[in-house]
């Protein structure tokens, strides 16, 4: 049950991002005078329509993730006004980057809330207005537990919050492993809440640790999360520039990695083939497909609360906006980077042709999205 609600938030929060894309497009649209002819939340078949006063439809749809901006396209030998073919190179291309930076701004919108509420952490270095900061860390959480170590014949287990050990209070995380380190080979009292309930146990800690598995015998993981006042808006345009950055980035890595991995298939060399191997694998485990992102880190993330679930939304807002400037034919980048090439070249781009290039590129993406789809359900079974 969980995971069927984490899969529901997945799909609304999904379908929100993709309609704020969508309707950069519609106003940039209509202030080029481009008429929108149909407004659709998720893909046909269509579940509901309404023409709306401006004559715009707007259409709900039973495929629930995606969405579209239709717009009059020009046909025939008449007047190309109000179409978008008509429309100028300059306004095209605010049509076409309007979703982009509507995702961006989003992004900056929920960051800078989350700067008010509590902004996780999640970069070494992460923007920050040192005056105007103030940190707040969860308690420290056991993650793991060593087989046959003190910590799992004295009974504690994965979720058990350490509160203190001996005399010695765990404020951070590290503290774990340093107060065990000091107090090797003694029996020692350790304070602990689960389930909002605190007890304590004796755990005789290990005297030595020459096969590093810890004196104690656990992992554990604390969060930070910073919270600001009159900066927050600074601090929401600067913790997404960081992470835009950070995701293109990664996304150049990971293109990288898949298109140099499929080259070095090609060598004659059994090593350079299996590097290869090994690029094309690294590739994988860095992107999530659909299934990945609601069968998997949705329910997660709504199980960690919201500002984890608004976090994420944040990411893949931005992760929106950064696949977008690609130049991939039937994404926005490759739309506008082929305009620019017959601009360039004072050629006219017909309707015909352009259809005919997003066509390949769209059922490339398919053909991609597919790929992951794939390794994603052999990693969920």
């Amino acid at each position: 049950m969980t995971t069927f609600f984490g899969i529901i938030i997945g799909l609304i929060i999904l379908n929100i991002i993709v309609v704020v894309h969508e309707l950069g497009h519609y106003f940039a649209a209509k202030r080029a005078g481009v008429i929108v002819e149909e407004f659709g939340i998720g893909f046909p078949p269509n579940a509901w329509k309404k023409t709306l006063k401006n004559g715009v439809v707007l259409a709900i749809n039973w495929l629930p993730i995606g969405g579209y901006c239709k717009m009059k396209e020009h046909e025939g030998k008449g007047s190309k006004k109000g179409t978008y073919d008509g429309a100028t190179f300059w306004q095209k291309t605010q049509i076409l980057f309007s979703g982009v930076i509507l995702n961006w701004l989003l992004a900056v919108l929920i960051f800078t809330g989350l700067a008010f509420t509590g902004l996780p952490q999640a970069l070494p270095n992460q923007f920050r207005v040192d005056s105007d900061t103030t940190e707040i860390h969860s308690p420290v959480m056991i993650t793991s537990v060593t087989e046959d170590s003190p910590a799992y014949i004295s009974g504690l287990k994965v979720g058990d919050e350490i509160l203190r050990i001996g005399d010695r209070p765990i404020i951070r995380s590290s503290d774990v492993a340093t107060v065990a380190r000091d107090l090797a080979g003694q029996t020692v009292q350790i304070e602990y809440t689960r389930d909002k309930t605190t007890s304590s146990r004796k755990v005789t800690l290990r005297e030595h640790n020459d096969d590093n598995r810890g004196f104690l015998g656990v992992s554990s993981f604390q969060s930070t999360v910073t919270r600001s006042t009159w900066s927050a808006p600074i601090v929401g345009i600067g913790v997404t520039a960081q992470f835009t950055a950070e995701t293109v980035i990664g996304v150049t890595r990971t293109i990288g990695d898949f298109f140099g991995g499929l080259l070095m298939q090609l060598s004659p060399n059994s090593a350079t083939r299996e590097s290869g191997q090994q690029s094309i694998g690294a590739a994988g485990e860095s992107v999530a497909g659909p299934i990945g992102i609601l069968g998997v880190i949705f329910p997660q993330a709504a199980q960690s609360g919201l500002t984890t679930l608004a976090f994420l939304a944040a990411i893949i807002s931005l992760s929106l906006a950064v696949m977008n400037l690609l130049p991939i034919p039937a994404l926005d980048g490759g739309r506008w980077l082929l305009s620019a090439i017959f601009k360039l070249f004072r050629k006219p781009l017909t309707k015909e042709f352009e259809e005919k290039v997003n066509t390949i590129g769209f059922l490339s993406l398919m053909a991609l999205i597919l790929l992951i789809t794939i390794v994603d359900v052999t990693r969920f079974f």
